[in-house]
């Protein structure tokens, strides 16, 4: 009995410690993601640079991050999950020195495409926790606080990034990235256990290859759409035509590869079955039809002068973004917790029905009145970033094929990026196109696209299957 006592005890402390590595790992990618945001002035004086060049280096971040996250939990499962977290959040240090010490945006933008290496800190976290917890309650509740992070460190994260740049400049903040990173790797070192589910197995380096090239093409391209709406260019019309002709045969050329190959890194039968496909259309949906609203089109609208709040960027994150950001991180953890119980997709759908409620209290009501504007914004921290966002990121996981589990949490990765790229290039559009209606009723037609849009998510999560090995049945 004392035997079975202290391996329980083990069980649990392994459990517990692992949780505090993953933690780390995840505060450390998530607040080199977005303290950056209010520092971007900052460096652009710094660097004596234009603000459109320095929006540059977040972009060139995230769509290394979508690229590292197409392969990296693969490699994983063949050379060892903490080899790669450990040696992901080794670059995400690294490239905060260069950043750190960077003479001039050039080597900024190397810096931060080092740390977009760290690009699928979440995923893996969730898989190597997946590896470690078998009760699938607990694993819930563990997953919902892990994810949660990932939206936001409960508005900490743009505090502490605009604080840093203000009164140290912002090298400050890629040397403070530099401790939590170094940080994040000795607690990965000593308090992880390593697993290698796909050992002996050889990477389809030929398939990473070409839908990399494929990915990156199709990100560039939705990045100088976006720049269209700016300003028209042919030449970057005729760019954006290019890379999405690269793109298509990028991704033609993987689905060949991936036929022939004796080790595939994606094999035809994952792609086809429901479990995959729905769910990756469900996240790109659902990040088209949101991300762009609550990072960017309701902060323009509430900093705008008259029929807008006028209110400046400190006080519009304090009223809008920090709500939003720490009821994600309160009810991540009560989100996930629940999902063994009622069902992971029972619990997407009660949250994207929330967020459709709090996109219409948004655009009907909130274009009105700041008061009904931050009500909808922070049922929609609950129901968006504190379900939705949970439900999409533990699907992934509990939805991977036994033998490749590394596989769909890197295509859903994939997928939230080119959701939030196609956000970012969608609804701005409509808000340009709509723009002779006046102020509010363009503002409105964009709410009302994003509206129809999540509405397709909702019907898409239709298709998703009940991942019945991770929920708990009488």
């Amino acid at each position: 009995m004392s035997t079975a006592f202290s391996r329980t005890k083990s069980k649990a402390g392994s459990v517990t410690a692992l949780m505090v590595a993953l933690l780390a790992a995840c505060i450390a990618f998530q607040l080199n993601a977005s303290m950056l945001s209010p520092a971007l002035v900052t460096m652009g004086e710094e660097l004596h640079i234009n603000q459109a060049v320095i929006g540059l280096s977040q972009t060139w971040f995230f769509t290394a991050a979508a690229l590292f996250s197409l392969f990296l939990p693969r490699l994983s499962d063949i050379i060892g999950r903490k080899k790669v977290l450990l040696g992901m959040m080794i670059m995400m240090a690294a490239g905060s020195v260069i950043s750190a010490v960077a003479p001039d945006v050039t080597w900024l933008f190397v810096g931060r495409i080092v740390q977009g290496v760290s690009g699928p800190t979440v995923p893996l976290a969730l898989i190597m926790l997946r590896s470690e917890v078998t009760d699938a309650k607990k694993y819930g509740g563990l997953m919902g606080l892990i994810t949660a992070v990932n939206g936001g460190i409960a508005g900490i994260d743009s505090f502490v990034g605009g604080f840093f740049a203000q009164h140290y400049g912002f090298r400050s903040i890629f040397w403070l990235m530099v401790v939590l990173g170094a940080a994040a790797a000795v607690l990965v070192a000593f308090l992880s256990r390593e697993s290698k589910p796909g050992e002996g197995t050889r990477m389809d380096w030929r398939g990473v290859f070409f839908i990399v090239v494929a990915v990156g093409a199709l990100l560039t391209a939705l990045n100088q759409a976006t720049s269209l709406l700016g300003a028209y260019s042919t030449d970057t019309l005729v760019q954006t035509i290019v890379l999405a002709v690269i793109a298509v045969v990028g991704f033609l050329l993987f689905w060949n590869t991936e036929k022939r190959s004796r080790h595939p890194m994606v094999e035809m039968v994952h792609l086809r079955r429901r479990a995959t496909w729905a769910t990756l259309l469900t996240t790109t949906l659902t990040m088209t039809g949101i991300f762009a609203v609550i990072n960017g089109i309701v902060p323009a609208f509430v900093q705008a002068a008259d029929p807008g709040f006028g209110i400046g960027a400190t006080e519009m994150s304090l009223l809008i973004l920090t709500p939003y950001a720490l009821l994600g991180w309160v009810f991540g953890p009560i989100t996930g917790r629940l999902a063994p119980v009622l069902g992971y997709t029972r619990v997407l759908r009660i949250g994207l029905i929330g967020a459709l409620v709090a996109l219409a209290v948004i655009g009907f009501f909130g274009l009105h009145n700041l008061g009904l504007m931050i009500a909808g914004t922070v049922l929609l921290g609950i129901m968006y970033a504190g379900t939705v966002n949970i439900m999409l990121n533990g699907l992934g996981v509990v939805h991977s094929p036994e033998g490749n589990p590394g596989f769909l949490p890197g295509m859903n990765a994939g997928a939230f990026n080119l959701g939030a790229g196609l956000s970012f290039l969608v609804l701005p559009a409509i808000l340009v196109a709509a723009g002779t209606m006046g102020v509010v009723a363009s503002y409105t037609t964009v709410v009302i696209v994003a509206l129809v849009i999540t509405a397709l998510a909702l019907a898409s999560s239709l298709l998703i299957p009940k991942p019945v090995d991770a929920e708990v049945h009488a």
